[in-house]
């Protein structure tokens, strides 16, 4: 049993020797990677988002593409002019018989050429759909709207969760360097006698137990890292970094938010509203079709006829006509009134998953504004507590160096102080998260913030 006591003891001693010189490294190694890298604020990283992510370039193309289309459809108004030209040559020309005679008719070449002129006077439905392009390039420039909601969203959440984890990595770095200077205190007094081989060990335990938690905090720092780059469109191998902690933010958490969040500029709403007055004008156009339409056209065209390919030999002639094309829809099998009644049938359909949305925006915004609430009340605890919890260790600890606290003491008051600051982080990273939700649900966006203020 002594033998085995011994043996325990060696390699409890070679363990904690190496576990510091690894967290030391370790941590070396997570502070020079960061040198040279670019750090960005978060008014930085959006506005490198706005102006590089894929999905903003995307809406913005689609906007210009909505435009061409609906010049298209403006075009129909203008009158439409095009030229034509033929070629004709007789291999057998026709023939007919008279008084015992076959005659051939016509000439071995024909050519002709012309203009024609053409454009609508009276169509209902050509009008109607004039507004429906200009609602469609509407739908556009709000779909583009909220992509850059949703990028502001994204890159904020990011932003936060960096922040978050360089937090983390703070507190879990101070356990650890907190339970190796420990360490040494219990190993001096170890060593003359003066504590029990349990706590030499137990020290050496709670030294090589916080360094996992070290190596985890530095691994989802580079994660959050990767997952903002990504955001920003950036080479995921390029050095960036977070400005700032979350404490920055503290002071945004004693700005009153109103609990009845304003859904006017909410971009999901608007959206619906624009395809709702599109459904309503594609009735419009469905009833237009029973109206009359009026179209005029113009048209010149030379003829020339001859035996020979000699073009001085050709005699042009010249015709021009002018029309007027008047069409009245009577029946058509039930064809239109079917598209009137599948035209309301979708408009109601609209109004009702419009009203649905509103809802479901309204309790999404009851939801935030209650989480926020909470948020500030743990901010609020967390950050009493701390101070009393750091009293506490400091207290635990000289206990300990005068021989009247035990090392149970220590790892409570350090384990309380631990829980203190990650619930403080939490609660202060949770507020920013709901907040950036709300804010998305209003249909704020970063150039009206900028503006403001």
């Amino acid at each position: 049993m002594k033998l085995k006591n011994l043996f325990f003891t060696l390699f409890a001693l070679v363990c904690v020797t190496s576990v510091p010189v690894m967290a030391q490294e370790n941590a070396g190694a997570a502070a020079s990677s960061q040198q040279g890298a670019l750090v960005l604020t978060l008014d930085d990283a959006l506005k490198i988002a706005l102006s590089e992510s894929p999905t903003v370039q995307i809406a913005d193309q689609t906007i210009q593409a909505k435009k061409y289309a609906k010049k298209g459809t403006y075009a129909a108004l203008w009158p439409e002019i095009s030229a034509s030209a033929s070629y004709q040559r007789y291999i057998e020309k026709p023939s007919f018989h008279i008084m015992g005679q076959t005659v051939k008719m016509g000439t071995t070449n024909t050519m002709a050429g012309g203009f024609s002129a053409a454009m609508p006077f009276i169509n209902a439905q050509l009008w109607k759909s004039l507004k429906l392009s200009g609602m469609d390039v509407e739908l556009a420039v709000e779909q583009a709207r909220s992509s850059r909601i949703d990028m502001i969203e994204q890159v904020s959440k990011a932003f936060y969760q960096v922040l978050l984890a360089k937090d983390s990595y703070e507190v879990y770095k101070r356990v650890y360097d907190n339970a190796a200077e420990n360490h040494k205190i219990v190993e001096k007094r170890y060593s003359v006698g003066q504590v029990s081989e349990y706590d030499f060990i137990r020290s050496q335990v709670n030294v090589a137990n916080a360094e996992p938690n070290v190596f985890n905090a530095e691994n989802t720092i580079a994660l959050a890292l990767w997952q903002l780059k990504a955001l920003l469109g950036m080479d995921l191998d390029m050095l960036i970094d977070c400005a700032g902690t979350l404490a920055d933010y503290e002071a945004q958490m004693s700005v009153q938010i109103d609990s009845q969040n304003s859904l006017v500029n909410n971009s999901t709403l608007k959206q619906l509203d624009i395809q709702e007055r599109m459904l309503t004008q594609n009735l419009k156009i469905q009833r237009a079709a029973n109206l009359p339409t009026l179209a005029g056209s113009i048209n010149y065209q030379w003829t020339a006829m001859d035996e020979t390919m000699k073009i001085s030999n050709f005699n042009w002639m010249g015709s021009s006509t002018a029309a007027f094309s008047l069409n009245v829809p009577i029946f058509s099998g039930g064809k239109r009134r079917a598209a009137i009644n599948q035209a309301k049938i979708d408009l109601a359909k609209m109004q009702l998953q419009r009203e649905d949305a509103e809802r479901q925006l309204r309790m999404a915004a009851m939801s935030y504004y209650s989480s926020m609430q909470t948020n500030l009340k743990q901010y609020h605890a967390a950050s009493q507590t701390i101070s009393q919890a750091k009293r506490g260790y400091d207290i635990a600890v000289k206990r300990y160096e005068v021989g009247s606290g035990t090392l149970v003491e220590i790892d409570n008051s350090q384990l309380a102080y631990t829980q203190a600051e990650l619930s403080r982080s939490n609660a202060i990273y949770n507020y920013l998260i709901n907040k950036v939700s709300l804010d998305k649900l209003s249909g704020d966006t970063y150039s009206d913030n900028s503006e403001e203020n």
